[in-house]
């Protein structure tokens, strides 16, 4: 018995209770040839034979009979455990560490991760919120949604869509900016609740992102359209910026998924596509195969993809 191993002895039950190579085969899935060399491996190993072969199918011999009785129930324990196992990873368990941006977070991925959370109630989620990326090779996250036009090339990633910017302001900034401009405004071009044109741009006050934001296109754009003069504040979140922009500091190139959900705010142009934020949702080789891994990501990345907030290419 110490050479056998649980494949040649299940392969051995199989035969003893279906009578036959053919009813074996099909009870495992396996091929005749397969469970003939298999057993015939079994035989070799214990010394001794296990089955007579006659017209009628295969007999146990009483060694084969002695064999059986002492696996009693071990096939079917064995079997029990698999399909409790699979069940188990069917259902998802375990802790998954998910980072992701302050402005995703809170505007756009809360609600999806409640609605994962209700399908699958034996996952513990742990929200990291990070506007720097946390290393996925030191398991600091097992997952990242991130806004970035190139991550990592070490890391695993599909493309879910991309967000729009535009500018945006509170309506008290623009009445109070019309009112001060009022002198100087000649007849039937007074500023409009829609916000003034892009040739006034250096004429508002502006909140930009700070030197730890200055990846994105926003801060580009700043760089290109706003005098260092005009920068009324700076912030390392754009939650943060949207909610400077709220309360009247300056006008903002925000995420339309922050300026088109607050009503304080007014957007003052069509969205820019040179302004795009590429979402990518990430993850470390190593977990490819995790099973709650692979589900988290197919979930949120079906709900991104039916999002009003997130474009496909």
């Amino acid at each position: 018995m110490q050479e056998a191993d649980w494949d040649d002895l299940r392969i051995f039950l199989a035969v003893s209770r279906g009578g036959s190579l053919a009813a074996a085969a099909r009870t495992l899935g396996i091929n005749h040839s397969t469970v003939l060399r298999r057993l015939n491996k079994l035989e070799q190993d214990l010394g001794t034979r296990l089955f007579s072969r006659d017209l009628g199918g295969y007999a146990m011999t009483p060694a084969g009979e002695l064999l059986a009785e002492q696996l009693g129930g071990v096939g079917e324990q064995i079997e029990a455990v698999q399909r409790q196992l699979a069940g188990r990873n069917a259902e998802l368990s375990g802790p998954l560490r998910v980072t992701t941006t302050d402005t995703l977070a809170y505007g756009l991925l809360m609600p999806i991760l409640a609605e994962f959370r209700a399908r699958h109630p034996r996952i513990e989620l742990q929200v990291v919120i990070h506007n720097t990326f946390l290393s996925l090779t030191r398991r600091e996250a097992d997952v990242a949604l991130r806004p970035v036009a190139a991550p990592p090339e070490h890391l695993l990633g599909r493309r879910v869509g991309r967000m729009q910017t535009a500018p945006y302001a509170a309506r008290a900034y623009l009445a109070r900016m019309a009112a001060e401009s009022e002198p100087s405004t000649e007849a039937g071009t007074e500023a409009s609740p829609s916000g003034p044109a892009h040739a006034h741009w250096p004429d508002h006050w502006w909140v930009l992102p700070d030197e730890s934001l200055a990846h994105l296109a926003q801060a580009r754009w700043a760089l290109a359209n706003v005098p260092a003069s005009r920068c009324a504040a700076r912030a390392d979140s754009l939650v943060a910026m949207a909610q400077a922009v709220r309360f009247g500091m300056g006008a903002g190139m925000l995420l339309c998924l922050l300026g088109d959900a607050d009503p304080s705010l007014v957007r003052l142009a069509d969205p820019d596509p040179a302004l795009d934020t590429p979402l990518w949702l990430l993850t470390h080789p190593d977990l490819r195969h995790s099973a709650r891994i692979r589900a988290f990501n197919d979930f949120v990345a079906d709900a991104l993809r039916a999002s009003p907030w997130v474009l496909q290419d």
